[in-house]
């Protein structure tokens, strides 16, 4: 006789235990690319993303990097943008290509019956694209067009001006692109970035879903070989100039919103601060329960959304609390901000507090790992700071252990109100 559900009495609650991350299978190519293989599933389809040390803090000029990265399937030595286009649709397969700071992913979702198709397409963009003169206008035209429309929002206005005031108007990490910026750069500056950076030296290839046997035999025949070798280049070193002024304003006249940015320097993955700082940030503002978004949002009305964010880079990384108030409570919402942040340095977090965010940030983890596309999303991250699994099971075991001293000690280190930096973007400033 089949049991039946009481749904009159709560199921008793039970703790997750341990996560068990899983561990990809490492091979190598003869060339010496890396390849990560995330081999699980049940659907005839795979990814197959290839990183470059690509993003912007590499190029000479802005905005070189995107375009770059942007052209790369709008031609090639054997196909043009439009029979690249035509022959992914016909096998239905799925080309992403974005650029970050440190950098540039191409990403093909292919049925592994196609991949024979497919993978020659994976090679040609990446290896022989030819950047036509007539393409690039086209989407320089559209991106320049983009540029114009978010300058006009305080919230893409903070953003940017807030990373200039933390790493320096001059610095990878803190230049601002302007419109006249895209004018400045041609084709030519594009195969020139395309061959510095897009080479075997300078790549890492990350596979997963249903990984049919002698897929490494394919990615050798086609990404294998000398034909497109290169030195791995060491980045530029660049010093910080950020500002000395604590207190910033940028007008934006006729918002009806400002955009707040608070924050301060930080640090890379790596650092052994790291995790207790993610669990800091939970309770503060990295989750819809977060102290922020019960004040600002649910108790005083100022904000529709609010929240923080530990920023990760390679050659560092950054804290921000970010959100948009009523350009009338830009005063009252600061206030509140720096009462919480106060709070986190003068008071303990309560275990009840801290039980709900250990709940919330081991659930995440285990969102993380839910299917071989999100742990492969999940390992590109460790790529840029030599890690390897093991950094999530060292922040799982931080989520678990960590107590409300410790947290305080973060706090008092790296949270206190008088130490970051205020941006506000709006038509008003305090």
């Amino acid at each position: 006789m089949t049991n039946l559900l009481n749904r009159k009495s709560q199921p008793a609650i039970q703790s997750l235990g341990r996560i068990q991350f899983p561990q990809p299978q490492i091979s190598q190519l003869s060339n010496g690319i890396k390849v990560y293989q995330f081999n699980s599933g049940s659907q005839d389809v795979i990814s197959i993303e290839m990183v470059f040390a690509a993003g912007s803090w590499f190029q000479k000029k802005p905005f070189s990097a995107m375009a770059t990265n942007l052209m790369l399937r709008e031609g090639t030595r054997n196909f043009s943008a439009q029979k690249l286009s035509e022959t992914l649709d016909y096998f239905g397969a799925h080309f992403e290509n974005t650029t970050e700071r440190d950098n540039a992913y191409i990403t093909l979702y292919s049925l592994n019956k196609h991949l024979n198709n497919t993978l020659p397409l994976l090679s040609e963009i990446v290896k022989n694209p030819v950047f036509p003169a007539s393409e690039y206008d086209v989407i320089a035209g559209k991106q320049r067009q983009m540029l114009e429309v978010n300058r006009q929002k305080v919230n893409f206005l903070a953003r940017t001006h807030f990373n200039s005031i933390l790493f320096g108007s001059k610095h990878p990490y803190g230049i601002n692109l302007e419109p006249n910026d895209i004018g400045r750069v041609n084709t030519a500056d594009l195969v020139e970035f395309h061959k510095s950076q897009y080479h075997s030296g300078n790549c890492t290839i990350i596979v997963a879903g249903l990984i049919k046997p002698g897929l490494i035999n394919d990615l050798e025949t086609y990404f294998g070989g000398s034909d497109w070798s290169g030195n791995s280049i060491s980045p530029i070193q660049y010093l910080l100039s950020g500002s000395d002024q604590k207190y910033n304003f940028h007008q934006k006249e006729g918002a009806m919103q400002s955009a707040i940015r608070i924050g301060g320097l930080m640090f890379s993955r790596s650092h052994p601060d790291f995790a207790g700082m993610k669990v800091l940030n939970a309770i503060l503002g990295g989750y819809f329960g977060s102290r922020l978004m019960n004040n600002l949002r649910e108790d005083k009305g100022y904000t529709y959304g609010i929240g923080s964010s530990v920023v990760p880079l390679r050659n560092g990384g950054f804290f921000v609390i970010s959100g948009e108030v009523g350009a009338g409570v830009i005063k009252e919402a600061l206030s509140e901000i720096k009462f919480e942040l106060n709070r986190l340095c003068t008071e303990q977090v309560g275990e009840s507090e801290l039980s709900l965010v250990r709940s919330y940030l081991t659930g995440e983890m285990l969102r993380a790992v839910d299917g071989p596309f999100a742990q492969a999303d999940l390992y590109s991250e460790l790529i840029e700071d030599g890690l390897d699994i093991s950094h999530f099971e060292q922040l799982t075991d931080t989520i678990n252990h960590i107590n409300a001293q410790q947290l305080q000690d973060l706090a008092i280190r790296y949270l206190n109100p008088d130490d970051l930096f205020t941006l506000v973007v709006g038509p008003e400033g305090i």
